[in-house]
């Protein structure tokens, strides 16, 4: 069966059906002579290529293409007009068109602008094949059932389309922000460039410049004799991951904002002007805003580097995801040391659900991982998990006695259930405290820059 199939959309009957019947040998084709008829029939067999006539009956040629354009975008359109009409044809290509052909046709000139056209379509696909492939080899699966985290892979899709916009991630520490960093590296045009992750914190604040932008040859006392390239340098054509962003001092802070601003630096120890595409992706746990407000960090950085702000949520947010997490870091271990668990008990299942993961993914995944070592059985157990103390530390006692939360047939919203309820708990320890934000987070036994962080998002004025 042929690989591409053509629609030929023109009022003059006789000419699509000629046109279909010449390109069949090599094509699947149909035709049509109205653009509504066309496009109720792309809704079940969407064309990889569309000859669409501009003089149609009804819906003209260029209306047609802003539809298709707008329900299909990977679907190319060639242009049919009787004569050229340049404001016209300029339009539709303006629309997304990819060429044109003048009537009357001559199949040897149509055939060929159909090779190209679907040449373009061929690349798409192999591209697209290749970041599939990268995907599947490269990231590791992010586990998530709950509304909130499909709501941040669903965003993800969409700004990792950008081949330079900065991406600030914020989040909890252990919630998985490396994670979200290569899910949309490896979404974007950048995905076969290299991922360049640097923990801000981890490198010595006198060593950070020469490590970011490199250095000439004989920059300083112990450099080495050929120069270095710098991890910015690194990343060229990819996508440079900053880790820990907050830890920056001011001096590094000015120097990435001039390369975020200019995409050139200079080598510790240069003159010349190096020059690079790099998307940087940036991430924190810290509440940059209060550090702002207290000198520690560039306002112009922030908006910099936050072009696109992704929130990644706690566990807690999504309990909904610890079973599966769990039983996916289950599985994992298992393998690893040679066992073969089942599963969990239901005590252990419980005990999971019930614990305040200030840890997150991290502090889950090192607790499967030590009950998959120490566990004898072919079940994990509470006692495996050795979470009883953590769960009597850090989990609420003074439940309701008779705690019977009523769920209608048409199901709740948790994910919103859930903020309304942080919210009111938020509010009034506000209100106890009269606004004082120190106590408020010892109260509800937050790190305050957590308090902080979650009354802005939360929109708690």
């Amino acid at each position: 069966m042929p690989e591409y199939s053509i629609y030929i959309v023109d009022d003059e009957q006789s000419l699509a059906k000629g046109i279909a019947l010449s390109l069949q040998k090599d094509y699947r084709t149909r035709s049509f002579i109205t653009a509504e008829k066309a496009l109720a029939s792309m809704k079940k067999d969407t064309p990889d290529l569309v000859l669409l006539d501009i003089g149609l009956p009804g819906m003209n040629g260029v209306e047609a293409l802003g539809a298709i354009k707008m329900d299909y975008p990977g679907t190319v359109v060639v242009m049919i007009t009787a004569f050229e009409d340049i404001n016209t044809v300029i339009a539709a290509m303006r629309l997304g068109a990819y060429d044109y052909v003048v009537k009357p046709i001559q199949m040897d000139t149509l055939e060929v602008t159909i090779k190209n056209a679907l040449e373009s379509i061929r690349l798409r696909k192999e591209v697209q094949a290749l970041q599939e492939k990268y995907i599947k080899e490269n990231l590791p699966f992010f586990i998530g059932e709950s509304k909130v985290i499909q709501d941040v892979m669903e965003y993800i899709e969409n700004v990792a389309k950008s081949p330079d916009t900065p991406i600030l991630i914020l989040g909890e520490s252990g919630t998985g922000k490396e994670l979200i960093a290569s899910a949309i590296h490896f979404r974007s045009p950048n995905f076969q460039g290299p991922l360049i992750p640097v923990n801000c914190a981890a490198i010595p604040k006198d060593l950070l410049e020469s490590e970011l932008f490199g250095y000439e040859k004989g920059a300083f006392s112990g450099a080495k004799a050929s120069g270095k390239k710098g991890l910015i340098e690194q990343a060229t054509d990819g996508t440079l991951f900053l880790d820990e962003i907050g830890d920056l001092d001011l001096d590094a802070q000015a120097k990435l904002l001039r390369f975020l601003e200019s995409g050139e630096f200079y080598k510790v120890g240069g003159t010349k002007k190096v020059h690079i595409q790099t998307r940087i992706v940036s991430a924190t746990n810290k509440d940059l805003m209060k550090m702002i407000d207290e000198g520690a960090f560039r306002e112009d950085l922030y908006f910099r580097v936050g072009v696109v702000k992704l929130e990644v949520p706690s566990l807690n947010r999504r309990p909904e995801d610890i079973l599966p997490i769990a039983k996916h870091f289950l599985m994992e271990f298992s393998m690893k040391f040679g066992k073969s668990f089942k599963g969990f008990t239901p005590q252990a299942e419980q005990v999971l659900q019930q614990v305040h993961w200030r840890g997150n993914v991290r502090e889950l995944k090192n607790i499967i991982e030590r009950a998959t070592l120490i566990a004898k059985g072919d079940e994990i157990t509470s006692q495996d998990l050795g979470l009883q103390e953590v769960h009597s530390a850090h989990y609420p006692q003074h439940l309701p006695d008779k705690f019977n939360p009523a769920i209608p047939q048409t199901g709740i919203d948790l994910s919103s259930l859930l903020e309304a309820i942080e919210k009111q708990y938020i509010e009034e320890a506000l209100k106890i405290t009269k606004a004082n934000e120190t106590k408020a987070a010892k109260l509800l036994r937050l790190k305050y820059s957590t308090l902080r962080y979650r009354r802005r998002i939360l929109n708690i004025p």
